[in-house]
């Protein structure tokens, strides 16, 4: 396998599996954003075959990075390499949509942990997919619990449950949520992750562009994907059937579960690192409607996911510029919607664009949504 973001969360403990399972899996890929120390130990461990890597100015640092017996690779040729059997993509943001899309072309296997790929692309990356007979293998563990769902179903589903921690701020007031700062936004009650995905849980944005996602990944419409609040985090999704049937998928809040099976796939391997779930922890498992109006950017996705186009383009875009600039403590929590539906409000969308009209679309929403950090963002 070869695995992009590495050092990231999912890369970390896609890494996890591979030391649990030395026979199985080996690892012949690493890319890397910044953290080159982390990357430098991982390729020591791993002795991987290629290597992709940047500095902190963001520019390639092929030439001042120690991996010796390692070839420089672009993250798209280590994607699509013919060694690669799956192409684990968790690199974070737009910038894995070049990979994505240079995995499906080749036909592989594609361990897929990058919203943005499908949110932005879904339309051009399914149809490069089903043309080259390549896999997309959901990562996110509410895309494979509804994967564990639809496995041996012939009919397709009435709709989609995609449930939703609630984030640290399910129960804070108005008042409350105006004064979020970086730190509280990053201790989330469930799951430990990178500081986007992380703020995005907290906005339920990561709701949102789930949603986006489950209607590329299972072909059913957004308006039959439905959201429920579950603090606890064991129901991870579920899939409603035409005869009143619900089927869940539950287990413990761990990453490594849903990433296990999407390596594995189509068996289930015995891991003893992985938690067993103990009930006597939860004797109640609770299920609310979203807040809508505690958190817009929830609507917002949704919305943009039913117009199309270049709309979950152009929310990505907004939604990562001004994630950054909360992360920078240049804006307000509560800021991060507000700039996210300016940006939306003023785009013309295109219908069925090409990648050109994507990466055309992500590059005026960034610009725009800087522009709005002047005092127009209310």
């Amino acid at each position: 396998m070869a695995v992009l973001g590495s050092t990231g969360s999912i890369g970390r403990q896609t890494l996890d599996i591979v030391r649990a399972m030395p026979e199985r899996f080996r690892v012949i890929g690493l890319a890397a954003g910044k953290n080159l120390d982390l990357l430098a130990a991982q390729v020591k461990e791993f002795q991987p075959e290629f290597v992709s890597y940047t500095t902190a100015a963001g520019k390639s640092a092929e030439k001042s990075f120690n991996a010796p017996g390692c070839r420089y690779l672009s993250l798209e040729e280590m994607a699509s390499h013919a060694d690669t059997d799956i192409a684990v993509i968790a690199v974070s943001g737009a910038i894995g949509l070049g990979a994505t899309l240079a995995a499906v072309q080749a036909g592989k296997n594609i361990a897929l942990a990058n919203k943005e790929s499908l949110v932005a692309a879904g339309e051009i990356i399914t149809a490069e997919a089903k043309k080259n007979k390549a896999r997309i293998l959901p990562v996110d563990s509410e895309h494979s619990a509804i994967w564990q769902c639809l496995n041996g179903e012939k009919q397709a589903p009435r709709r989609l449950i995609l449930t939703a921690s609630g984030g640290p701020f399910l129960d804070y007031s108005p008042e409350q949520m105006a004064g979020i700062t970086v730190t509280q936004a990053l201790a989330h009650p469930s799951w430990k992750m990178g500081k986007k995905v992380t703020i995005d849980s907290a906005t339920l944005m990561n709701k949102g562009l789930e949603v986006i996602e489950a209607h590329w990944l299972f072909n059913v419409s957004v308006e039959d994907i439905k959201v429920l609040v579950h603090p606890q985090s064991i129901v991870h999704s579920m899939v409603e059937f035409i005869d009143g049937s619900v089927k869940a998928q539950l287990s413990c809040p761990d990453m490594r579960l849903p990433i296990q099976y999407a390596l594995s796939y189509p068996d289930r391997l015995p891991n003893a690192d992985l938690p067993q779930l103990d009930w006597n922890r939860f004797p109640n498992l609770v299920f609310q409607q979203p807040d809508m109006d505690k958190f817009p950017c929830l609507g917002l996705a949704i919305e943009a996911g039913k117009k199309g186009g270049t709309y979950p383009a152009v929310l990505c875009a907004a939604d990562e510029v001004a994630v950054d600039l909360f992360l920078a403590r240049r804006i307000k929590f509560t800021d991060i919607p507000r700039i996210v539906a300016r940006v939306l409000e003023r785009h013309s969308g295109a219908s069925h664009p090409a990648i050109d009209d994507i990466m055309s679309a992500d590059r005026w929403a960034r610009e725009t949504a800087r522009g709005l950090t002047g005092g127009d963002n209310q």
